[in-house]
């Protein structure tokens, strides 16, 4: 039986989890066994630099947490190693660095499951959201949207001012010649 300090350090660290999850915008739990320091090392860094919170987790204090925020649907997942990966502010970002990630493994690193905007999803979806371009790409694509209409109404009015020059000029260049 642990004593009360292990116990209220236990209690905290599920608290912590319960609450970066609560609050994050989307998340992966991934089985990361096999990797080398190197790999992991690289993937740190790659998650750093695109915002992502990584914690390799005990599934026991995991299971609590999951517990505590109702995400009962993670426990049957939380079995041999399990990394969690998580962003307060892209939702995308996790899923996509994992599964490229989980993709040049080879097996090594897979995903478990994963959680959206409080819901959780199977690591079939974790895949599809990781497919999504990103935020940028997508703002860039509307953006070329709104500006295609633009960009036509413009030739249009070119084309009916070329129009109206040549026809001007044509007159111009007949009464010239009369």
């Amino acid at each position: 039986m642990p004593n009360a300090t292990v116990l209220e350090q236990k209690k905290a660290v599920v608290a912590g989890l319960a609450e970066s999850m609560k609050n994050a915008q989307a998340g992966v739990l991934a089985d990361y066994k096999g990797i080398n320091v190197a790999d992991d090392t690289k993937l740190r860094q790659t998650l750093r630099a695109a915002g992502v919170e990584y914690k390799v987790v005990k599934n026991t204090l995991l299971t609590f947490a999951v517990k505590e925020i109702g995400f009962d649907a993670m426990t049957d997942v939380l079995s041999g190693t399990t990394a969690l990966a998580y962003s307060n502010t892209d939702m995308v970002a996790p899923a996509k660095i994992l599964s490229e990630y989980a993709k040049k493994s080879g097996g090594k690193f897979t995903i478990k499951a994963g959680f959206v905007e409080g819901k959780v999803i199977e690591p079939k979806e974790v895949t599809a959201l990781a497919e999504l371009p990103s935020k940028e790409q997508l703002i860039a694509n509307m953006l070329a949207g709104f500006n295609a209409p633009i960009s036509g109404f413009v030739n249009v009015l070119n084309a009916n001012l070329r129009g109206l020059a040549v026809v001007l000029n044509a007159i111009a260049e007949k009464k010239g010649a009369a």
